[in-house]
């Protein structure tokens, strides 16, 4: 507990800068393309980015990736071409106070809302009758268990979900552990320059994601909405019938090992687990790209 609280500490000056509207560092080259290679959205007033491919020629399935806390759809760049390959339809999107998307402050920001904003993309693409396959990271994990939720007691408006697969997201409050990582992105990437486009007002370099200021602060309200859904959000794993999988970085400070991935086979030992080499961490899209994609295209080509 202490560590946290001086890791909290650490983000003072940053935070404070970003609130002084402290201007971000420019774009680099390849998040302007990024961006430029992508579209907008507007969900209830709110601008939200999405970036939409059509790959595999003679498919017709369609992978929907939902990111983490504090980045964006750019944590995919590096698996995004080997998935075009395989899927007809390739789509991520920034969530609301993250990215491109706008970041609306002072702002509720909840996961039930992040999970009406991806069924709102389905609906703007035309894709309410398709089974979507869902590729989620860390916060992404946590919609895609509000998706799964929703799909399971067949609510309105729910998305047809067709397969999930987590990677490095806190399935218990108990074992969720965030720490400094988490807001510096992939630290053990070497790629880490370009991993984190977190900003204001549309993303920064750097690996560093803080230039949201408050808004960061109003978004890792998400940790106790796990806590107070734990029940819906785990039972929604626990019972659904959908083909599960997770993709593991062990050296996880996020997410420990063992302890996390013993107590996810223990509660969900209908899931199958893909646990990457030891070095890989919290960021395993971004660390170890190749053996990430094998291991989901391995799951997706097994049932």
């Amino acid at each position: 507990m202490k560590e946290w609280w001086v890791q909290v500490g650490l983000l003072g000056v940053p935070l404070l800068a970003a609130y002084l509207h402290i201007p971000p560092p420019q774009l680099s080259p390849a998040l302007r393309s990024w961006r430029s290679s992508g579209t907008f959205f507007t969900y209830k007033g709110q601008n939200i980015f999405y970036k939409d491919s059509t790959g595999a020629v003679g498919s017709s399935d369609v992978v929907i990736l939902l990111h983490g806390f504090p980045t964006s759809s750019y944590d995919w760049i590096k698996i995004w071409e080997g998935l075009t390959q395989r899927f007809h339809r390739v789509i991520a999107l920034d969530f609301l106070g993250f990215g491109f998307s706008d970041k609306p402050r002072p702002h509720r920001y909840s996961i039930l809302e992040q999970a009406d904003i991806v069924e709102g993309l389905v609906r703007h693409l035309g894709l309410r009758s398709h089974r979507i396959n869902l590729l989620s990271h860390d916060y992404g994990d946590t919609v895609a268990q509000e998706l799964l939720h929703r799909y399971g007691h067949n609510k309105t408006g729910s998305i047809l979900i067709n397969s999930l697969c987590l990677s490095n997201g806190g399935l218990s409050q108990v074992l969720f552990s965030p720490g400094l990582e988490q807001f510096l992105g992939p630290t053990r990437s070497p790629h880490r320059q370009s991993s984190g486009i977190c900003g204001r007002p549309c993303g920064i370099t750097m690996g560093i994601s803080l230039w949201t200021g408050p808004v960061s602060l109003s978004v890792l309200q998400y940790i106790n909405q796990r806590k107070q859904h734990r029940q819906r959000w785990v039972g929604a794993l626990t019972s659904t019938s959908v083909p599960l999988h997770l993709i593991y970085g062990p050296l996880d400070p996020v997410n420990p090992h063992p302890e996390f991935l013993q107590l996810y086979k223990k509660v969900l030992p209908m899931s199958t687990v893909s646990v990457l080499d030891d070095h890989i961490s919290h960021y395993p899209q971004l660390e170890d790209p190749m053996g990430f994609l094998n291991s989901y295209l391995n799951f997706i080509n097994s049932f």
